[in-house]
């Protein structure tokens, strides 16, 4: 055994070095070989390499296209029945009355349609935005077409994303629109992590439930 400080040589069991009065630390000397445990005791424990463990594989790009779409019947019936209570308040005949005026010269029948139809398509993205939003922040972790294939929405380190973060998720979507020819949707299929464009820009990934 060897003095930690000066290097001397120390006698086993001694509690400080005869050469430098220091504590004893017992140093191995250069290039001796661990201490091995002695026969029939289990060897020292080595905790494991700490990686990111994800809970399941990446989803494949037709897991998510199917996915996607019935999440589109869904959304469409929803707005459908929408439509239908809009009509069954203003009233029939009124539409008609509308649709009638349109050839008249009242510039005013127009612009009402015309108003009707934006207030119609911002409450449906609404809608869509809060569906999508608030299904993949929710202890299920995707929507109701996600949730039938097995498929969930995690950050980059498969935990649970918050609504902020699923709301930075489906805004993402219309830059990934945007690219022609839907690369933006396919790079799902080909990218390492089956990442589309806008699971990157949120730092999203979309898993199969194990």
């Amino acid at each position: 055994m060897f003095c930690s400080k000066c290097g001397a040589n120390v006698t086993d069991g001694a509690t400080f070095c005869s050469a430098c009065g220091q504590p004893i630390s017992a140093v191995a000397p250069l290039g001796a070989a661990p201490a091995r445990p002695a026969p029939g005791l289990p060897a020292p424990y080595a905790p494991p390499a700490l990686a990111p463990l994800l809970p399941s594989p990446y989803a494949g790009f037709w897991l998510r296209v199917v996915a996607h779409l019935i999440d589109d019947l869904l959304l469409s019936i929803g707005f459908g029945i929408l439509a239908l209570i809009g009509v069954a308040i203003v009233g029939i005949g009124s539409l008609r009355t509308m649709f009638e005026g349109m050839n008249g010269e009242d510039p005013q029948i127009p612009a009402g349609i015309i108003s009707a139809i934006i207030l119609l398509g911002i409450v449906c993205m609404v809608l869509a935005w809060i569906y999508n939003a608030a299904m993949e922040s929710s202890r299920h972790q995707g929507t109701l077409g996600k949730m039938a294939l097995g498929l969930i929405v995690t950050d980059l380190q498969g935990r649970p994303i918050g609504f902020g973060h699923a709301s930075g998720r489906y805004f993402a979507k219309i830059i990934t629109g945007l690219i022609p020819l839907g690369i933006g949707y396919a790079m799902a299929g080909f990218t390492e992590k089956k990442q589309a464009l806008h699971d990157m820009i949120a730092s999203c990934l979309v898993l199969r439930r194990t």
